[in-house]
């Protein structure tokens, strides 16, 4: 998998993550120490969640060899549709401070759910992990920084705006799944 591949995948699934950045930060101000806070935890949940998604992967791998590219399809096109549709809804607004404790590891569970879907199609494609993860978790890491920081800057940014970029996110996740068919000749 070409560098290109893997950002394209870290950016899709970051999107989710600005997303949520933008909206906490449009709704709460937050110090540079919270947006860090923020970054690390979303980074982090981005950086584990494929390697854990390609360990279950890989040890599923040798019973779906011939099917490989149709599971690896299926998750991301799960995982895309799942970003579109959560797109189109209106966040509920953080009771508590949303860069500490339960409500920090919600979010960030919340966000890096997808990237368990794409490490187990990794897996499937026979692809090594590390290097795509730890991608995967420094996009996360920018952009949720970057997010957390415009939220608190820029008063009366549109939220529908973070909603788009979770829309974005899906449609990179399916394009990349339809693509993965092309590869393997479903098209021809």
């Amino acid at each position: 998998m070409s560098l290109g591949e893997i950002l394209a995948i870290a950016l899709a699934l970051a999107l989710d993550a600005l997303a949520v950045a933008l909206a906490t930060g449009l709704r709460r101000r937050c110090s540079p120490l919270q947006a860090l806070r923020m970054a690390l935890a979303f980074g982090g949940f981005q950086f584990f969640m494929p390697v854990l998604g390609w360990s279950l992967g890989a040890s599923v791998r040798g019973y779906i060899e011939r099917f490989d590219h149709w599971a690896a399809f299926a998750l991301l096109a799960f995982a895309g549709g799942k970003m579109l549709l959560e797109s189109g809804g209106e966040g509920e607004e953080p009771r508590s401070d949303p860069t500490r404790g339960a409500a920090l590891a919600l979010l960030a569970l919340a966000t890096s759910l997808d990237a368990l879907a794409v490490g187990v199609s990794l897996a499937m494609l026979k692809t090594a992990i590390w290097y795509p993860a730890a991608i995967i978790g420094l996009v996360c890491f920018a952009l949720t920084f970057l997010g957390q920081r415009l939220g608190g800057l820029v008063p009366g940014l549109n939220p529908a705006w973070g909603r788009g970029a979770g829309a974005l996110g899906g449609l990179a996740l399916l394009g990349i799944g339809f693509k993965i068919l092309f590869e393997h000749g479903v098209f021809s």
